[in-house]
Order: C-alpha cells, then structure tokens, then sequence
C-alpha cells in the first residue's frame, strides 16, 4: 500500500533530522503534530542536497548530485518516489503549494558548492545565502501558515532574515572547517588567514541585525509554529553570543558550540517564556 510507504518516508525524514542536527529536532518537536512532520520533511530534503557537496569526498560529488536533481525532478512530476527522502518532500510541496522557485533555488546554492570557493562580492554573498537559506525559511513558513497567502507575504521577509541569521551564524562557527577542509570562504572582503576583532564584529552586528527582524517576525506566528521556532532563535542566539565573546584566533582554531545540557536549559526556559505569553 502507498499509505504503508508514505510512513516507511516521513519516518526516514525524521530519523535524518535526529541524526544530523540536535538542536534543530529539538525545536521541531516543539511544533504542532500537525506541522511538525512537514518540517522533517524538509530537512530531510535540504540535508541529503548539502551532504552530497560537504561530506562525500570520495565519490563523484557532481554525478551523485545530477542523479539527486533528477530524482528530484522525477519525484515531483509522478508524486512518487523510491528515495523515501524525496517521497516525503514532494508530498510536503504539494500540501503546501511551496512554490519550484524556491526549491530551485535551494538547489542552485547547493550546486555552486561544487565549484565555488570564494564569495568575492557582497552581492554573491547574498545570493547564495538566498538559496541555500532564505529559501529554507520559506518553505517552512508555508508549512507553519498552512498555506495562507496573505499571512504568508506578511512573515516573509522577516523569515527570509532569520533563515540569513541562522546561515550566517554557521558560517561563522564553521569557519575551520569550510575554511581547511572544503577551503571555501563565504564572507567577502575578509581575509580569513587573518581574521581579527574588527572583522569578526562587523559580521556579528550583521547577523544581529537579521535576528532583530527575524523575532519580529516569529511573535507573529501562528501558535503551532511559534514555540518550536522560538527555541531555535534562542539556540542560535546563544551560539552566537559564544561567538561574540570568543577570541577571533580561536573561532579560526575550533568550533564553537553549544553543550546538550545547555540545549536543554535554553529549551526549558523558551518553554517558559511561551507559557507566560513573553513571546
């Protein structure tokens, strides 16, 4: 039965979410049950896109993300799948109206991965941000109004800052890695072999700049959707806190995080602050 197959998927998606990201599977459990699987779904979609440019080293990262385009393609015009990832996804977009704009253009960031080492203009910054995050945003947010248009291009902009926020903040704590390891730099006009304090601030005041339009935005989100969205702003807040505090020779040195009991904590005290009506 396809229904049997259908479960088989969104219990994939959410297994790649718990798998791969604590911190964002907590927040997603902090959802609605009504939106909370589409959200897998997503990340799920997202996840398997950006392990093919970051992860499979050995492999031939451009031919596995041809076949992953195709199949994606392919989901979508037969509302099936066999990759039960792509199953899930393509059910999610139709529920949800997600325009192919966005999923393209999520798919184009991804793609530039391949090749691309060096954002050289602020311009390019932005655009790959766009795709590879605001987007993201988006998609969700269709999913969290229920596909309600006019709530919708209400929230969109300031979702399209918080997706920029939560990218920017990984761009920085990554640093080492995409840096010697994929020897990508997203941040233009900085020299990352010398990265000082001036430097690193004027990013972090860019980033805070997005996360104050981004909490406008999720104060104005339904209630199935505000509690889960909330956690992660205050999760990816405090990372960013230990960023703004941590010496800019040593963000270039090891990646900063933040510990599973801390994670539990600022969950507790979102809970709180939900409960209470704060946000």
């Amino acid at each position: 039965m396809k229904a049997l197959f259908d479960l088989v998927s969104h219990k994939c998606s959410k297994a790649v979410t718990e798998s791969y990201s604590t911190s964002f599977s907590m927040a997603t459990k902090l959802l609605a049950p009504s939106i909370r699987q589409d959200i897998y779904n997503i990340y799920g979609f997202v996840r398997f896109a950006d392990e093919i440019v970051d992860s499979f080293h050995d492999y031939d990262k451009a031919y596995l993300f041809d076949r992953f385009e195709k199949d994606l393609q392919d989901a979508l015009e037969h509302k099936i799948s066999l990759n039960p990832i792509l199953n899930a996804f393509q059910e999610t977009v139709y529920r949800y109206n997600i325009q192919p704009e966005l999923y393209q253009a999520f798919m184009r960031s991804m793609k530039m991965d391949l090749t691309k080492k060096q954002y050289h203009t602020h311009q390019e910054y932005l655009d790959y941000i766009y795709g590879s995050a605001d987007v993201v945003g988006l998609m969700c947010l269709k999913v969290f109004v229920k596909g309600d248009e006019k709530k919708y291009n209400q929230l969109k902009d300031d979702a399209m800052r918080l997706g920029s926020a939560f990218q920017k903040v990984n761009f920085l704590r990554d640093l080492k890695a995409d840096h010697e390891d994929l020897n990508r730099t997203y941040f233009p006009e900085t020299n990352l072999n010398e990265l000082d304090e001036t430097s690193k601030q004027k990013i972090i005041q860019e980033i805070e700049t997005d996360f104050a339009s981004g909490l406008r935005g999720i104060v104005k989100l339904p209630v199935e959707a505000k509690l889960g969205v909330y956690t992660a702003y205050i999760y990816y807040s405090k990372l960013l806190s230990k960023l703004k505090n941590t010496p800019s020779l040593q963000i270039k040195e090891k990646r900063i995080r933040v510990s599973n009991y801390q994670k539990f904590g600022l969950m507790a005290q979102c809970y709180v602050s939900y409960r209470l009506k704060l946000i």
